[in-house]
């Protein structure tokens, strides 16, 4: 029996063993697989698995870019709006020319050239930078189509080198009538800049937007980004060379769009050139005398469709971040100068800096004016979380701002607040984008969305859908309203302009700023 037992142990200690080294297999494979799955969906989406997406922006970001297909003008491809249907189909016959697409500006039907063009600036930069967050949210597609939606439209709006067209519609008239996009019936003549009539502002955007956009789609469709990136340096050279204010030009567009110079579009334009291009010419541009002009290196500005110097020097800032190496001494100087300024703007940001600015309402947004308030915090906070991520990625620890030193994270934190409040986190409990949460605004001023799909109506009669006491019967999904008031106080009602009229480009911002909150991951070192 003796002999039996030990063999009955040796065989057990055996069993335990073979289990232990087992078990111990089992975690070694686990762990490798785990490894090489986080390496595999890195290498596919950029996103770490340590990093999921947050659903909250996510969510948000799925509505916001539902606006872009709102606010679509021409035959509708996979239209995603159910209320809306083609329009616009013969924009541009007068001048032989097909400016069927594009999108409405804002609650109207018109078509206005600038700030269209830094609407698919803005779109570009955020599919640039954060394109493997929004692919793993499952929104890259989206943002791509509606970008080559405005982007084809500009390349027929530009049909050759000094001529580019800015506008469709006569604002005067369409804003005599009330009217779906689908129904409407008047005249809707085309307005150029071109030599004699330069308009240098609206030219150099729409550099900026081809330049950018060129980078989205260098990948997928080399002859696409090839085509705009021509384009864009037609255009920077027609806009550089005929220097004026498309304002004198087309003194119409004051009230509506009334361009405050265009000194800071040039660099902006040249900026993104030499992103696109890596020629050293466009990197003197804004380095050299055309900088020291129109910079104004250390004054801090907000970021907008009428300034871009910010916007410039946090573009230009990432070539410090990250590939300043083989810049020659002057440039880089010059570069510095610009990340001094860029730093400036983020202090100013920064509630607790000693430097903060202090338009911000009670509840902690960011005010600088009455019409379109969101305009600026959205923008400034899309600026935060981009500085923040060339911070991260870098491995910059530290801005200082008047002797206090802050980390990226004190960045995206203000850029959450700012993110939080427009989605509902502010004194009115609501939501002021449009189809996001349980309450957001039922009267937005918008005609589309204000008039029922069988609705029988002309120019004139249309008024009565703008004036009734019922909500909309068609929700504007993705609209980012104006925004309240200084108080932080809103009045849902649809003729209130100043605040309830939603508008694509404050859209394109909101979808930049989403995109970088839907992980904590970094962005990429190199667009190309």
């Amino acid at each position: 029996m003796g002999g039996k037992e030990g063999e009955a142990s040796k065989s057990r200690g055996l069993f335990w063993r073979l289990l232990v080294l087992l078990i111990a297999a089992l975690v070694v494979t686990t762990a490798v697989l785990t490894i090489l799955r986080d390496f595999h969906y890195f290498k596919k989406h950029g996103v770490p698995s340590d990093h999921p997406i947050n659903k909250k922006y996510a969510d948000a970001l799925e509505i916001a870019l539902q606006f872009f297909d709102v606010q679509k003008s021409g035959k509708l491809v996979d239209n995603r709006i159910s209320w809306r249907g083609d329009s616009g189909l013969q924009d541009g016959s007068e001048g032989n020319l097909d400016l069927s697409k594009g999108v409405f500006d804002a609650g109207d039907a018109m078509k206005f050239g600038f700030p269209m063009a830094f609407t698919a600036t803005v779109l570009s930069w955020a599919i640039l930078e954060y394109g493997d967050q929004m692919n793993a949210a499952k929104q890259l597609g989206y943002a791509q189509n509606s970008l080559r939606w405005i982007t084809d439209y500009l390349i027929h709006a530009h049909p050759s080198e000094n001529v580019l067209y800015i506008q469709v519609g006569d604002p005067e008239l369409d804003h005599k009538c009330w009217e779906r996009p689908e129904t409407m019936s008047e005249t809707r003549p085309i307005i150029q800049v071109n030599t004699s009539l330069p308009g240098t502002e609206v030219a150099a955007e729409t550099t900026a937007a081809m330049a950018a956009a060129s980078l989205v789609f260098k990948k997928s469709d080399p002859v696409y980004s090839n085509l705009l990136l021509m384009h864009a340096r037609q255009l920077f050279t027609f806009a550089d060379t005929y220097r004026g204010s498309y304002s004198i030009s087309v003194p119409q567009v004051q009230k509506f769009y009334n361009s405050t110079g265009y000194g800071d579009e040039l660099l902006w334009a040249a900026s993104w050139l030499y992103h696109a291009t890596g020629y050293e010419s466009y990197l003197r541009y804004v380095t050299e005398l055309n900088g020291q002009n129109f910079d104004n290196w250390g004054s801090t500005t907000w970021f907008s469709w009428d300034d871009k110097l910010a916007g410039a020097q946090i573009l230009l800032s990432r070539i410090i971040f990250f590939g300043a190496k083989d810049i020659p001494t002057v440039q880089n100087l010059y570069l510095q100068m610009y990340r001094k300024t860029a730093e400036a703007v983020m202090c100013g940001l920064l509630p607790d800096s000693p430097t903060a600015t202090s338009n911000r309402t009670d509840g902690g947004l960011i005010w600088v004016t009455e019409w379109n308030s969101l305009l600026h915090p959205v923008a400034s906070a899309f600026l935060a979380i981009l500085y923040s991520d060339y911070m991260l990625t870098s491995q910059t620890e530290t801005l200082y701002c008047s002797g206090n030193s802050y980390k990226p994270a004190d960045l995206r934190k203000f850029a959450i607040s700012q993110a939080d409040y427009v989605l509902g986190a502010n004194p009115m409990k609501l939501s002021y984008l449009v189809g996001y949460g349980s309450r957001y605004p039922q009267y937005v001023h918008h005609r589309g969305s204000s008039i029922p799909v069988d609705a029988d109506t002309g120019c004139k009669d249309g008024f009565k859908w703008l004036y009734s006491d019922n909500p909309n019967p068609n929700i504007a999904v993705g609209a980012l309203v104006g925004g309240p008031s200084l108080n932080d106080s809103y009045s849902d009602t649809r003729n209130n302009t100043q605040q309830g009229e939603p508008s694509t480009y404050n859209c394109a911002l909101l979808v930049g700023l989403l995109s970088g909150l839907l992980t904590t991951s970094s962005v990429a070192k190199s667009y190309t």
